[in-house]
């Protein structure tokens, strides 16, 4: 079967280099493509699986708990398409409520595997995860900084110069 590219991107993240910021960025920007504005749809219930362990490894408890319930919640109803996605629906709402435990109970972070049902694809995610030079279902790395605060310090510039454009834009039509 035939994934969506960010799909796979988002795997091989999520698994290899456990960059969960990644992860939500390609998918988000997927999902923006796909089904703009819908936020029932199971690529949302993706990306928060993935702001939901960042928040998690970071020890908030608070904003992980708030982000797994609402993954949960919105996957639940999404059976068929994450079946087709190649993922073991039962086991991934299994995973994700005993995430919701863990979370819930201050229990330091682990990192998950999501339930891929799909031999092919995880063949075809091994192979790019070695080329990438990720291994395959990685623990995180505990120890990188970048990995584990990455959107408090990462560069922001790009993102500042386009909100002041932007805003010129909007001063110049008012």
């Amino acid at each position: 079967m035939n994934y969506p590219e960010p799909y796979i991107t988002y795997l091989l993240h999520f698994h290899g280099d456990r960059d969960y910021f990644e992860c939500h960025e390609v998918l988000e920007e997927y999902w923006k493509e796909v089904a703009p504005g819908e936020r029932e749809s199971h690529w949302v219930g993706l990306i928060q699986i993935a702001v939901a362990f960042y928040h998690y490894r970071r020890i908030n408890f608070k904003g992980a708990l708030t982000t797994m319930k609402k993954a949960v919640s919105n996957l639940k109803k999404k059976r068929d398409e994450i079946t087709d996605l190649g993922l073991d629906h039962n086991r991934l709402i299994s995973i994700l409520e005993k995430s919701i435990k863990a979370i819930d109970g201050h229990i330091p972070y682990q990192s998950v595997v999501l339930p891929i049902a799909d031999p092919a694809l995880i063949e075809q995610c091994e192979t790019d995860c070695k080329d990438r030079g990720f291994i395959w279902c990685a623990v995180s790395n505990m120890d990188d900084q970048m990995l584990i605060h990455r959107h408090s310090l990462r560069d922001r510039t790009e993102v500042i110069m386009e909100r002041k454009r932007q805003l010129t834009l909007k001063n110049e039509q008012n």
